[in-house]
């Protein structure tokens, strides 16, 4: 029997193509939580970019959020795992001499570093995800004074490649081309599945994780069901234990259906 629900967001929940989550999905959702079932968040988004859920917002009992770095069930914290600050500068130093942005994430906002290098790859990341409120005047400094939950260097894979080796204490996980998104080590949603899992006192066979991206692999794998959406990359789709359709067509409802969740 299911118990609790976890959801990437992006080309899962939300369509890359509207910027908005299916109706057959709100709905499949409502029934769900009406059944009993936790429904919960699981993004490589920093909470402050988490703008685009409004419609089931009052379904989700708790989120894993920045790649599982930080996780709460209503207002409790359950975990916050920060990046070592040598590791935090040492990734903007590349950032300048690669001559790439990175995105800054602290616990309680955010900024953009070093966006002169690259505006347009910028502008590109945050229409894609329909996210043009991206904080980009804020003072680093700022950022850096607390504590550091992810850092997303907008750089090439060969780049990643050069800079990597020097980071010990570091997780990357990588969705996009242009991007990825570096955690400290041992970070990862399916870290975020199991704290979850266990505050609430569930099994992890009791849980199933949706996603289609990269960094979506580790919780696909850890739940006790893990579903592919139809958009999946490759990687995800052979990792899965199931492959739905895509988000824009009734991937979740039709997941949750062929399971007996709702």
């Amino acid at each position: 029997m299911i118990k609790a629900l976890f959801f990437d967001i992006d080309g899962t929940l939300v369509s890359f193509k509207t910027h908005t989550i299916p109706s057959s999905t709100i709905d499949a959702l409502a029934v769900a939580r009406a059944n009993g079932v936790e429904i919960y968040i699981s993004t490589g988004r920093p909470l402050a970019l988490i703008n685009n859920i409004s419609q089931i917002e009052h379904l989700i009992d708790g989120y894993i959020t920045t790649n599982g770095a930080y996780c709460f069930v209503g207002e409790t914290a359950i975990s916050c795992s920060q990046i070592p600050k040598n590791d935090v500068l040492f990734v903007l130093d590349k950032s300048n001499e690669l001559h790439f942005p990175c995105m800054v994430v602290g616990d309680t906002n955010l900024t953009m570093y070093n966006t002169a290098s690259n505006p347009e790859k910028v502008k590109h990341i945050a229409e894609m995800l329909n996210v043009p409120d991206i904080e980009y005047e804020l003072p680093v400094e700022d950022v850096l004074n607390q504590r550091i939950l992810q850092l997303t260097p907008f750089i090439s894979e060969k780049q990643e490649s050069m800079t990597l080796p020097h980071l010990v204490n570091i997780e990357s996980r990588r969705w996009c081309p242009d991007f990825a998104d570096f955690t400290a080590k041992g970070v990862s949603k399916a870290k975020g599945l199991r704290e979850i899992a266990a505050y609430r006192g569930f099994d992890l066979s009791e849980t199933m994780a949706f996603g289609d991206g990269g960094n979506d692999l580790s919780i696909v794998m850890e739940a006790g069901m893990g579903i592919a959406m139809g958009n999946a990359n490759q990687c995800l789709k052979q990792a899965a234990d199931y492959i739905t359709s895509s988000v824009d067509d009734n991937g979740i409802y039709n997941a949750l259906i062929k399971y007996h969740v709702i």
